[in-house]
């Protein structure tokens, strides 16, 4: 019994290794990793309000994370989750930027708000790439039929 338990382990050990080598893996775990850097510095800050958008962003992006790399997006077929991922990264992208530009701007005599704001920035960028790889996928995998020339109605 207790073989089981520890090859299931070894296993999502190893399904999350591998996936954290592809591209998209590598894309959220960086997303995660920055929402929580920002955490951080707005924790420290003086104005502690403005974590709650990088709170959120890493929850999603740590929901998507646990679904692609279980493959759960191919069981769950009810869902789009190519473009629940679109408007995620895409509204992300929107968000961090202007809670960013407004922490940069109006954070005079608090670094760790700037700093939030800076790497808040970066996560910006980061989440508008991410939009950009999954429309092309979009883009991609969606099949156009050819209009029917036929004259009969």
């Amino acid at each position: 019994m207790a073989d089981t338990a520890a090859s299931n382990g070894a296993s999502c050990v190893e399904k999350l290794k591998s996936y954290a080598r592809t591209r998209k893996g590598f894309i959220l775990a960086a997303e995660i990793l920055l929402s929580f850097i920002i955490i951080i510095c707005y924790a420290a800050s003086h104005y502690g309000g403005y974590s709650a958008l990088a709170i959120c962003e890493m929850i999603f992006a740590m929901v998507f994370f646990g679904i692609f790399m279980m493959d759960m997006d191919k069981q769950f077929t009810m869902v789009n989750w190519m473009w629940s991922d679109l408007f995620r990264a895409g509204i992300g992208a929107v968000l961090y930027i202007i809670t960013s530009l407004i922490c940069v701007i109006g954070g005079s005599g608090d670094g760790a708000r700037i700093a939030g704001g800076v790497f808040g920035l970066i996560a910006g960028l980061l989440f508008a790439y991410d939009t950009y790889t999954i429309f092309l996928q979009v883009k991609a995998t969606r099949q156009h039929t050819a209009a029917s020339t036929d004259d009969r109605v």
